[in-house]
């Protein structure tokens, strides 16, 4: 039974009153915000008067960018609390209209900024330090220049924000608010509702194929019956990013996702390429899983189900020490900042009826991070933990370091202290095993990691890549279109090692990233790639010496915000991602830890 939120503790809630205190003082900050929009259009045509009309226009945005985070978290950290309050969601969206006319507002910005020569503001970038501060701004919006419309043509695309969430927004309601989670009986008699964390720890911890059988084939029924509006859903999600590609000039969609960070596409095409020629351990893995748990039949909801009994739970106090402790390679301010967040309740703990599935961190500048979960004391939770802690950090030492105009950070480098942040819980786990068990579920889990984190987005990004084409092609969205390009990417990538379930086809519909951040998923495994080059210096590679200049070099990674594209500020801390065998290291770990699994299983 989920339970009611009113019956969880408050020390396993968050508290909101860093951001707004109650909803009179979220109603000021709204108001404030407004007017700070209403007053912004009276700059327009001040800029090419000098330096100081320059950084005013660029305080007056920060201004209004901070008040934004206040403004939008308040009312939205609070509507996934319980997804069914439709008057927190009546002012959730009062903020999302209210963008739209920043938006509109500020669209005269840009194009006014580049009417300026470049020669021009580099004298004043020069004369005037309180402005040099924004000369990676200005820098990277004249990179964009080419792509940048007139004032008309910003204004016109500014009108089109209020339609640009809808997709997203319909299937948030539809696949949560909505949804009528199925009922199963198991075999021991037990009736389960498989909402999404109760069908997430079936898979993991069943040791019965049929139970896990009827439950993914229960779970994505619910998805089989609204498939084709899942498919209109995704089709407006194709359409719209084509739209704003076109309108910018570009030749794909691409192109016009990884642009603005200076990201050449051939990164994401090589990733994809150098994959599909490295599924040769991801597939010897699942062969390994069929024999280790003695399956005639191995099918994508065997994929999760520990190879050994080990039905440890871990509480979330406990967890909570340990994910200190872990990080102590990282240093003592890392680790008191980390013992903050479960202190001073920064973290949504528990699943509650209504509440948004899944987890993320909230980067709410001047405030702190907030932190969703949907903990169950399963292992996988334990490293969604460990995960979402490591965004956390970045956000928080992001902000402290940076002026707001670069505290954000790109999605090209966020999953680089997520996936370390699991790393190192990795290695503190398995320091501290002392069974056979103990270890393979380890080993399990790194595995996994691998295979989820890197093979799996990939996947999904040559998915998504490939859709994508579809619509340039002119080519049409339909349910049946999407399950055949899905069904015949797990069969390209997992081969016979993973026999054809009919329900999988429907996999693209489950994942909330292809309606809400497009060409997102491929950086998870730019991320687990970039990770992996880090963890060897900072496990030692190359001395104590080379483990201080490594940590040192990381945690400027995370002071660094986006104070610079992303693939050099990786390289600043010695990650190539030009180079095939900054990805092609992956696969040799995966072979590597897979056959250390084999031995500790007397599988070899």
């Amino acid at each position: 039974m989920i339970k009611a939120r009113e019956e969880i503790p408050s020390q396993y809630k968050w508290d909101l009153t860093a951001i707004c205190r109650n909803w009179d003082d979220w109603s000021a900050a709204y108001q404030q915000l407004e007017a700070a929009i209403d007053a912004f259009p009276s700059l327009q045509g001040t800029l090419a008067s000098g330096p100081e009309a320059l950084l005013a226009a660029y305080r007056a945005m920060d201004d209004m960018g901070a008040l934004s985070y206040r403004v939008w978290y308040f009312a939205a950290l609070q509507y996934d609390e319980d997804q069914r309050d439709n008057t927190i969601n009546g002012r959730r969206q009062r903020v999302q209209i209210l963008f739209a006319r920043q938006a509109q507002a500020g669209a005269w910005f840009n194009p006014e900024l580049l009417t300026i020569p470049i020669d021009t503001i580099r004298g004043w970038l020069k004369a005037n330090g309180d402005l040099a501060v924004y000369r990676f701004a200005i820098e990277s919006l004249f990179h964009e220049q080419e792509h940048v419309l007139d004032e008309g043509g910003e204004r016109l695309l500014s009108y089109s924000g209020r339609f640009d969430s809808v997709p997203h927004d319909t299937y948030a309601a539809l696949t949560t608010a909505d949804a009528k989670f199925p009922t199963i009986t198991l075999s021991t008699g037990e009736s389960v509702t498989l909402s999404y964390g109760q069908y997430r720890a079936l898979l993991e911890t069943n040791r019965h194929q049929d139970d896990r059988a009827a439950a993914y084939r229960a779970f994505h029924r619910m998805y089989a019956e609204n498939e084709n509006t899942h498919a209109a859903l995704y089709s407006g999600v194709l359409q719209r990013d084509w739209f704003h590609a076109r309108a910018r000039s570009y030749k794909t969609t691409l192109d016009a996702a990884l642009h603005g960070n200076n990201i050449p596409p051939a990164v994401v095409e090589n990733l994809i390429a150098a994959t599909r020629e490295g599924v040769a351990p991801l597939r010897r893995y699942h062969r390994l899983r069929r024999r280790a748990l003695g399956l005639e039949t191995y099918k994508m909801f065997d994929a999760f189900v520990p190879l050994v009994d080990h039905d440890e739970r871990y509480p979330y106090d406990q967890v909570g020490e340990w994910i200190v402790e872990s990080v102590a390679p990282l240093g003592p301010e890392y680790q008191q900042q980390v013992r903050r967040a479960f202190r001073d309740r920064w973290i949504d703990v528990f699943e509650n009826a209504g509440k948004r599935h899944g987890a993320y961190s909230a980067p709410v500048y001047g405030a702190h991070p907030y932190m969703l979960l949907n903990y169950n004391e399963t292992l996988d939770a334990v490293f969604t933990l460990a995960h979402e802690m490591g965004h956390s950090m970045h956000t928080l030492l992001s902000h402290e370091a940076q002026p707001f105009v670069y505290a954000g950070y790109t999605i090209f480098v966020a999953e680089v202290p997520s996936t370390l942040n699991e790393a190192l819980f990795l290695d503190f786990m398995l320091a501290r095993a002392e069974s056979r068990n103990e270890r393979i579920i380890l080993l399990q889990h790194a595995i996994d990691s691998i295979a989820s984190t890197f093979y799996t987005q990939v996947l999904f990004a040559d998915f998504e890549l490939r859709a994508h084409r579809l619509v340039e092609q002119d080519q049409p969205i339909t349910a049946d279109t999407l399950g055949g390009l899905f069904s015949g990417l797990l069969r390209e990538y997992y081969g016979d090692a993973l026999d054809e379930e009919e329900g999988s086809r429907l996999t693209w519909a489950r994942i909330s990233h292809f309606f809400s951040t497009p060409y997102y998923v491929y950086q998870y495994a730019t991320c687990f790639a970039s990770t992996a080059s880090l963890m060897q210096n900072i496990r030692g590679a190359g001395g104590s010496a080379g483990r201080s200049g490594a940590v040192s070099r990381y945690l400027d990674l995370l002071r660094a915000g986006g104070s610079d594209y992303p693939m050099t500020l990786l390289a600043r801390a010695g990650v190539d991602l030009s180079q095939p065998d900054t990805v092609r290291a992956v696969t040799t770990e995966l072979d590597v830890l897979v056959a250390r699994l084999e031995q500790e299983l007397g599988l070899t």
